[in-house]
């Protein structure tokens, strides 16, 4: 889609215009996304051939700055990426909110343009923390095993130890790299991927969880130490998240050679417009005001 200069003629200091234009170009998307490769890294993910397909990415220009959402369809549901200024996030969001249900990734200075489109279930405030190959420091002392579809039933056990059940399909674990920790032909400690990327270089390590009765021991840092291993085969950077008052957690994370690069939320959200009426209605005026940039043109009042 082509793009023009936007000139903001009188525009009254309560009112903040934007033009919103829908991005498939993946090289474009590529490089608004790499200078920020740690926060990024799970959008960078799905530019890989078959997630590609499943996204709709969005641009916003405008008096505040620019920003960025995807919307993203996965294995495991919905998900919404926020990225940029505030103000242009919320126009895009105006007009395109997403699915009924997602599950957001945004900053913390994002949280009232989310909540301006979406009701919050619940929202946390995580970190980022991130590791390239020479910082990496792996450990030893505990024996790891590969895990594949065929340990769901051990896997989905597992994590339904504490926080109930888990419905984690082989395919998942088949698309991912999963290590774990086995005690006298028990798995008590696993850790995997949320994303690999070989074609980005970027891989986001998650879903570790370790037996309550089996904590303390070292064992989700060998787990999670053994995936970063093996993500280094076909990745350059890796990254997770953890809630920063899981004060072990962070300490394992940094032993391994992780750092913190950034804050995070995470939110379950639902649209305040279930039925989607209100946002067509708003991208249809929208559109059509947008006709001469080649997008459709927002206005915020503020």
């Amino acid at each position: 889609m082509a793009e023009r200069d936007v000139r903001w003629q009188g525009v009254a200091h309560h009112r903040l215009d934007y033009v919103v234009q829908p991005l498939t170009d993946l090289a474009r998307i590529r490089a608004l996304l790499t200078p920020r490769l740690e926060y990024t890294a799970y959008a960078l993910g799905q530019l890989e051939p078959g997630l590609a397909e499943r996204t709709r990415w969005f641009l916003a220009k405008g008096d505040t700055g620019t920003g960025l959402v995807l919307h993203s369809r996965g294995g495991l549901g919905e998900a919404t990426f926020l990225m940029g200024d505030p103000d242009a996030v919320a126009a895009v969001l105006s007009i395109q909110p997403g699915p009924p249900q997602t599950y957001v990734t945004c900053q913390p200075q994002h949280l009232d343009s989310l909540r301006a489109s979406h009701r919050l279930a619940s929202h946390q405030v995580m970190i980022r923390m991130g590791v390239q190959r020479e910082r990496f420091r792996p450990v030893s002392g505990v024996a790891t095993v590969r895990l594949t579809g065929l340990d769901i039933r051990r896997i989905n056990g597992l994590y339904s130890s504490e926080a109930g059940p888990s419905y984690y399909a082989p395919e998942h674990i088949d698309a991912g790299v999963y290590r774990g920790v086995v005690v006298e032909g028990r798995l008590v400690a696993v850790a995997g991927t949320h994303v690999v990327s070989p074609q980005e270089r970027v891989a986001v390590v998650g879903n570790v969880f370790t037996h309550p009765g089996y904590r303390g021991r070292g064992f989700a840092t060998a787990a999670t130490s053994a995936v970063t291993e093996a993500l280094f085969e076909r990745c350059d950077n890796v990254v997770l998240t953890v809630d920063p008052s899981n004060r072990p957690a962070v300490a394992a994370y940094e032993r391994l050679g992780y750092q913190e690069v950034c804050q995070l939320l995470e939110a379950s959200a639902a649209r305040k417009d279930p039925s989607g009426m209100g946002a067509w209605l708003r991208r249809a005026r929208a559109n059509l005001r947008g006709r001469q940039y080649d997008g459709a043109f927002v206005s915020l009042k503020r």
